[in-house]
């Protein structure tokens, strides 16, 4: 076929620690993930066969085909892969077994090759949310039962989580900001069992934030300016105007 522009929906995986475990292992835990992630995709309705699915050694990238909703790639597949993996793990008496990964999606314009190829910026953002840090921090922190660290574009969740839809909930995720390479940029980042301690300057951050939509409620903005004799005026726009005079020296 003709290269072609079409929007899509892409989802990129990836097994947490796979180097150092053998090749032995490394090829078994990408059968497993892959026979697990088409399986998801089979209990969320997406017709596996129809995506375009791209190696990438210790993971895989996957287009999802036309018209998908995007909301079924955060519910129910994730959370499919989420339950698949933790009985896969219950399963495995060695560690090298084990398998945790780091999820990205986003959506965009890509091109769809004549070899069947999938190209296009999307593939690059989808990339560096792979191996943005958030989530590989995320998945390190959370107890061994969790094994899925979601982290998704801001344009992805504006389309699918903030709508509330069946089985998502938007309070599950949180906001993070990552540089990455050339990339800077807010995503949304979702571990499906766990939820993650806030670090101090998001706690600071969400307290101001709520301190401001309270003021703002109570009508109690305040404005302190500078007088023109000597002295401070603090006036709030409802209530009392308080005058303090600083004596000259």
């Amino acid at each position: 076929m003709e290269a072609q522009w079409e929007y899509r929906a892409v989802l990129a995986v990836d097994i947490e620690k796979s180097s150092g475990r053998g090749n032995v292992a490394l090829l078994r835990n990408r059968d497993a993930l892959r026979t697990m992630l088409g399986e998801a995709f089979r209990r969320s309705g997406i017709e596996w066969d129809a995506c375009v699915r791209d190696d990438l050694g210790d993971g895989l990238r996957v287009t999802a085909p036309a018209l998908t909703q995007k909301a079924s790639l955060v519910h129910p597949l994730v959370h499919e892969l989420a339950d698949l993996l933790r009985e896969h793990n219950r399963a495995q008496s060695h560690p090298q077994t084990r398998i945790r990964v780091r999820v990205a999606l986003h959506a965009g314009e890509v091109c769809l090759t004549s070899s069947d190829g999938v190209a296009g910026s999307p593939l690059e953002i989808l990339a560096r949310l792979l191996d943005a840090p958030p989530a590989r921090t995320a998945l390190a922190r959370a107890p061994e039962s969790v094994p899925v660290s979601l982290l998704m574009s801001q344009h992805f969740h504006d389309e699918t989580v903030r709508h509330g839809y069946p089985g998502i909930d938007p309070a599950a995720f949180r906001k993070v900001g990552f540089t990455l390479k050339e990339l800077t940029a807010d995503a949304w980042l979702h571990t499906p069992g766990w939820t993650p301690p806030q670090e101090p300057e998001a706690k600071a951050s969400a307290k101001k934030d709520a301190a401001k939509k309270r003021d703002r409620r109570q009508g109690n903005t305040k404005m302190v300016n500078k007088a023109s004799g000597n002295g401070v005026i603090y006036a709030a726009q409802n209530g009392d105007q308080h005058i303090r005079i600083t004596p000259r020296p």
